[in-house]
Parts: structure tokens; sequence; C-alpha cells
């Protein structure tokens, strides 16, 4: 069997694993067995960012819109079972920005 030299893939995926953990305190930015394991946790904890945004961003929604809905007189499951009766297909996005933006438009769609 050939020998097999590693040099340049070594050095390439180091580079790589040193990169991600770049900016990070002591020596998790330099020394290579420090930086795999932060590299790992720092992507693992990324992607469970990335789905408890949408579930805060969603939260959220929810209280503005109930916020807005009492100041007009009902509540946030009356509003949106009415909506869904009436088929007004507006979502939740659209909707807390209409009651945190645009208080008289969302007075309107609560009316409708």
């Amino acid at each position: 069997m050939p020998r097999v030299k590693r040099g340049t893939h070594r050095i390439k995926r180091r580079k790589n694993i040193l990169a991600r953990t770049k900016g990070m305190m002591w020596g998790r930015k330099s020394k290579i067995t420090l930086a795999k394991t932060a590299a790992t946790k720092a992507g693992r904890n990324a992607y469970i960012g990335r789905k408890l945004k949408k579930r805060d961003n969603r939260a959220l929604q929810q209280v503005r819109i109930n916020a807005a809905a009492r100041l007009n007189g009902t509540t946030y499951s009356k509003l949106m079972g009415d909506l869904k009766k009436r088929k007004i297909e507006l979502d939740r996005k659209v909707l807390s920005e209409l009651a945190a933006e645009h208080p008289e438009v969302f007075a309107k769609v609560v009316k409708a």
C-alpha cells in the first residue's frame, strides 16, 4: 500500500475549524482540540436558536394581537375564530404589524 500524506487536507480541515471559532476566548480559538468541541456546541446552539426564534416571534405576535384586540373589545381567541369563520386569511405576522403600527386599520379588521 502506498503511503498517504495528509498535509494539505489536514491543514485545510484545521483552518476551517479555527475559522468557525474565531472570536472565541482563551484556547477555544487557537487549540484544535478545544476548538472542535466549541465549534460543535456552537453549531448545535445555533440550530436550536433558529427554532426558538420562530417560537418567540409567534408568541410575541400573539401578545400584540391580543393586546390590540382587547382595546377593540374582543379577545385573541374570539378574533382568530371570527376571522376563520369569515374566511379572512391574514396571518399572525401581518395582524401583529397592523396592531402595532396601524391601529386604525386593525380596528377595521376587527369590525369586519
